[in-house]
C-alpha cells in the first residue's frame, strides 16, 4: 500500500509539473525567441487567440502612422468652439459655387479674402456679392478691392429694433444651404481629420443636391 501510493504521488507531480510548463513558455514568449512560441502545444492555447495579431497590434503602436497627418484645429473665441469653419459661396438660389474648410481660429473677414482669393477668375460675372455683418469693416473692403476690384460688396446688417429670430432678405439663402448641407450624415459634426476631405464631402454633398434639383424641377 505504501508503495503504491508513492508511485502516484509521483505521477501526479510529474503530471502537474507539465501542466504549468506551457504557462512558463506563454509568460516568458515575450522576452524569449519565436522558437519558444512554437514548443506549446496547441492544445493549451484557447480558441480565437493568435500570436501573430499580437505582434501586428504592437508594430502598428510603434509606427504611429496617423498621429502626424491630422490638422490642427482652432478655437473659435466667439462662439466658443473648437473645430473648422466652412466659408461658402453660393447663388442666389443657393448652390453652391466655391467654399474652402479651415481652422475655427482663423476670423470671417480674413476667411472671406481667402474664399474670394482662390476663386482665380473662375466666374467674371460676379458683380454684386451679400454678406453678413461678420465681414463689415474696412480691412475686408480693402482686401476685397485687392482681390476682385468689380465686387460690391453689400453687409445686410440685422436691425436693432428686431427681436428673436428675423427673416432677412438675401442673408437667408446662405443659412439655408448650411442645413441643407448639415442634413447629410458626414457634414454633421467635424468628423474629419483632414480639411482637405471635409471639403471633399461639402462638394459631394452639395452635388447631391444639385442632382435633387435637376431631376426633381
Amino acid at each position: 500500500m505504501s508503495v503504491a501510493g508513492g508511485s502516484q504521488g509521483f505521477a501526479a507531480t510529474f503530471d502537474a509539473l507539465r501542466l504549468f510548463r506551457p504557462l512558463e513558455l506563454r509568460r516568458d514568449a515575450s522576452a524569449h525567441s519565436r522558437s519558444a512560441l512554437r514548443e506549446v502545444p496547441r492544445a493549451g492555447r484557447t480558441r480565437g487567440q493568435s500570436y501573430r495579431r499580437y505582434r501586428r497590434q504592437s508594430e502598428r503602436q510603434i509606427s504611429r502612422k496617423r498621429g502626424l497627418r491630422i490638422d490642427p484645429h482652432g478655437y473659435d473665441a466667439g462662439k466658443k468652439i473648437k473645430g473648422k469653419k466652412r466659408h461658402i459661396l453660393v447663388d442666389t438660389q443657393g448652390l453652391l459655387i466655391h467654399a474652402i474648410v479651415h481652422g475655427a481660429d482663423i476670423q470671417d473677414r480674413d476667411g472671406g479674402v481667402l474664399l474670394m482669393a482662390t476663386l482665380f477668375g473662375a466666374f467674371p460675372f460676379l458683380l454684386k456679392l451679400y454678406a453678413d455683418g461678420g465681414y463689415q469693416g474696412p480691412d475686408f473692403q480693402a482686401a476685397m478691392k485687392r482681390t476682385l476690384a468689380n465686387v460690391n460688396v453689400e453687409i445686410v446688417k440685422r436691425s436693432d429694433r428686431a427681436k428673436g429670430f428675423v427673416v432677412l432678405p438675401k442673408r437667408w439663402v446662405v443659412e439655408r444651404t448650411f442645413a441643407w448641407l448639415n442634413r447629410c450624415r458626414r457634414l454633421a459634426k467635424d468628423w474629419e481629420c483632414l480639411s482637405q476631405k471635409a471639403l471633399a464631402f461639402l462638394k459631394l454633398a452639395s452635388i447631391r443636391l444639385m442632382l435633387r434639383k435637376l431631376c426633381n424641377p
